[in-house]
């Protein structure tokens, strides 16, 4: 696979400020799944009952049939459960954002109207909740436009937000391609908002969580207490929050279901991590209609440019052909490897073209060593150099040489050559003219093997350079 479309990279080292409103230091967004009547049954016509996320841990679907004890858990969470999570968001004064099967708010017309009395978020989850990773485009696009359309119906405005859950590997792009979605949540890549770009569309991504989940409590190996999910929660927030404090600040998803933490003998965890939450200064409580608001203005979609990961193999070789001296064949090779969005940035082009140059048997990368021109030697006397290597002897001084000094540097070039085979290499952006003559003094007495492999470094330190010269701009 040349082109590898997972971005392994996002913010890498240097996450954005995600100024949160009032300087909060984390923001800690809750998200109650409205599921109940839209799950796996042959009353919703589908072909077997529902198996996920129940208190019926590696419960088999039962097909043709109804399953009594499944449908009744279900019901559990839409006639007790959602209520006693209302009640304790609006009594910690929290409006949080609902993931809404279509279906399932069909069902439950006193809940939507509790919701939107409450003024909570209602995004789509879907028209069922159901399993999508085997469903064709066609077939997965036209239950999203129904469950807009159903939606729509239901509470008297469109979704703006929307997460499947079950999902395929196409549904990001199928609900981007949709056009009126300010998120899309069907992603656990980050702790931050980003954008995606497809098909010319930015689309915003708020990613969600599994694992600050109490889905847990249905799994294996999950969650056996509210303890544990308490814990859980509140590890989360302090590590998360403690980034924060450091300015690196971020948001902390929670995702909560009717029938699970809406039983009292769960939901007391939420209300001991709620007040936890709150006892800290600067923590923001929004829904996830208001990140989105908010990273809309205040991190607007990136402007679109040539990345590397995305070039022809001609304008690659174009923009990085003269990274390694005289030897666009590096950049050629790079362009085979590869590559994906971790790529689109200095650490990711530089890897391509040393992997290339590493990767070449010992006379191409021979070749590039004796590309390189010697430290001012005639070519520099002469105004010969590349622009990148006149820059480069500048920065360290080597083009204000005193007379005595250019005789120095031309003696030990040439010793080094004729002992060598290739001229002296060195990165002179990491020197000074004295530390470079000094390395002059000390390299020459190396065997050519070990002075081979040194030079081949520098190059490739040389080439880090250059490409953030050549980058800076872009990124």
């Amino acid at each position: 696979m040349q082109n590898y479309p997972r971005d392994m990279l996002g913010y890498g080292a240097n996450a954005p400020d995600p100024k949160w409103p009032g300087g909060a230091k984390i923001a800690v967004q809750f998200v109650v799944n409205y599921e109940e009547g839209g799950e796996n049954c042959i009353l919703h016509g589908d072909e077997a009952s529902e198996a996920f996320l129940s208190e019926i841990v590696g419960a088999a679907q039962w097909y043709g049939q109804r399953h009594w004890n499944m449908e009744s858990i279900y019901e559990y969470g839409a006639r007790s459960g959602f209520w006693r999570l209302h009640r304790l968001f609006n009594e910690m004064q929290i409006r949080p954002t609902v993931y809404g099967v279509a279906t399932a708010l069909a069902r439950s017309p006193a809940q939507v109207a509790a919701m939107q009395a409450s003024d909570w978020e209602i995004a789509s989850h879907g028209l069922k909740w159901i399993e999508y990773k085997d469903a064709n485009v066609e077939t997965e696009r036209a239950d999203m436009e129904a469950a807009i359309k159903l939606h729509t119906e239901i509470t008297g405005e469109r979704p703006t937000g929307w997460y499947t859950g079950r999902c395929s590997v196409n549904t990001v792009d199928i609900v981007t391609d949709e056009g009126g979605f300010d998120y899309i949540s069907d992603t656990y890549d980050d702790d931050l908002p980003h954008w995606r770009h497809h098909n010319g569309r930015d689309q915003l991504i708020i990613p969600y969580t599994l694992d600050a989940n109490d889905m847990r409590f249905a799994t294996p190996q999950g969650f056996n207490s509210g303890d544990q999910f308490f814990s859980y929660l509140r590890d989360s927030f302090d590590a998360l929050y403690r980034e924060g404090e450091g300015g690196k600040a971020k948001m902390m998803s929670i995702g909560i279901h009717c029938r699970l933490l809406g039983r009292p003998g769960r939901v007391e965890a939420l209300r001991d991590f709620i007040e936890y939450a709150m006892s800290h200064e600067d923590v923001w409580f929004p829904r996830r209609i208001d990140i989105a608001r908010h990273w809309q203005e205040h991190h607007p979609a990136p402007a679109q440019w040539a990345r590397p990961s995305q070039m022809s193999r001609d304008a690659f070789v174009t923009a990085y052909g003269g990274i390694f001296e005289h030897s666009a064949w590096v950049a050629e090779n790079a362009h085979e490897l590869e590559k994906g969005p971790a790529h689109d940035c200095l650490e990711g082009v530089h890897s391509l073209l040393c992997r290339a140059f590493r990767a070449a048997d010992h006379d191409a990368r021979l070749g590039v060593l004796n590309a390189h021109p010697d430290l001012a030697g005639k070519l520099a006397a002469a105004g010969r150099l590349t622009e990148e290597s006149t820059s480069e002897q500048a920065s360290a001084g080597l083009d204000m040489l005193t007379d005595q000094e250019r005789e120095t540097f031309t003696r030990q070039n040439t010793d080094y050559v004729a002992k060598h085979g290739f001229p002296f290499i060195i990165a002179v952006r990491d020197n000074d003219k004295a530390s470079i003559m000094a390395a002059f003094e000390r390299r020459i007495n190396n065997d050519s093997d070990t002075e081979f492999a040194e030079a081949c470094k520098q190059v490739e330190r040389i080439a880090w350079y250059r490409l953030s010269d050549t980058l800076e701009s872009a990124l």
